[in-house]
């Protein structure tokens, strides 16, 4: 499965996705369809628990912060703005605290699809039932970029993670937004490429800083990944050969800057301070 199949498919783009997993089976398709709804709540447990808390990780960098920006004043006017971030932060705080998360597709990048996919659910009042094919789709969009190159920061940096993360959100969000097969696939690749070359630099090796803030930052990126493919807006570049670029870009990522937490954010004079702080 490739994403120009996913693309091209006659109807939805998660229909085609389930049909690849499984086939004729519709035993197979109702089971998948009951975890994924499975998933949906878990993420939306996670999210209440994350918005509700304001205990430090263990690490005591982060904790706070979706709370804080739940309940602070929407001085923008933009509820869902401030509602997708705060979502994703949440998820990823309660990672951080070693809670309950769903890893979509990993526990670093958490907080992105929940963040935007149940943040524009919960803004326009559509029901958990009405995530579970956008997720399957986030599933099989993963799936196709697992196939370039291994979604962890260790081996392609964040873009592998995040930009995965992202790329899944965006699908997801413009197939609940009634776009076609198509648009999901070029909101997918819009958003994968622009997160080409982001490196994964986690203070003292911990999943914190810089990765809360950057699942709020990403989750509003898939959402505006979706707006620009609802307006007809497409990748000039193949969404199969921007999966490619940033697979080569991953590979050609030094060491340093591939979840080793020597380089980047990690490696500045705070970075390296708090690093030996949490050694000791």
């Amino acid at each position: 499965m490739t994403l120009k199949d996913i693309a091209e498919a006659a109807g939805l783009a998660s229909e085609f996705v389930l049909r690849e997993e499984v086939g004729d089976d519709v035993a197979a398709a109702e089971r998948v369809k009951a975890t994924m709804l499975s998933r949906v709540g878990e993420m939306r447990d996670a999210i209440g628990r994350g918005l509700a808390s304001r205990e430090p990780s263990r690490t005591g960098m982060v904790g706070w912060n979706a709370n804080q920006l739940h309940e602070a004043p929407d001085v923008l006017g933009s509820p869902l703005l401030k509602r997708v971030q705060a979502y994703a932060m949440a998820v990823n705080e309660e990672n951080a605290r070693m809670g309950r998360i769903v890893a979509a597709p990993t526990a670093g990048s958490a907080g992105t699809v929940p963040g935007a996919l149940l943040g524009v659910a919960d803004h326009l009042g559509r029901r958990d039932e009405e995530l579970v094919m956008p997720l399957v789709l986030a599933a099989g969009v993963a799936e196709v970029i697992g196939k370039q190159m291994f979604i962890a920061g260790s081996t392609g940096g964040c873009q592998a993670e995040i930009g995965s993360s992202a790329a899944m959100a965006a699908a997801a969000v413009t197939e609940l937004l009634g776009g076609s097969a198509r648009a999901c696939v070029h909101a997918a690749a819009m958003a994968l490429m622009n997160t080409i070359g982001l490196v994964c630099d986690p203070v003292g090796g911990y999943v914190e800083v810089p990765c809360v803030s950057r699942n709020a930052f990403y989750a509003v990126h898939a959402v505006a990944s979706a707006q620009l493919a609802l307006a007809g807006i497409e990748s000039v570049i193949p969404p199969d050969e921007v999966v490619m670029a940033m697979a080569s870009v991953g590979r050609l990522l030094p060491p340093e800057l591939r979840e080793t937490g020597e380089g980047g954010i990690a490696d500045t004079p705070t970075g390296r301070r708090i690093a030996l702080e949490m050694a000791r």
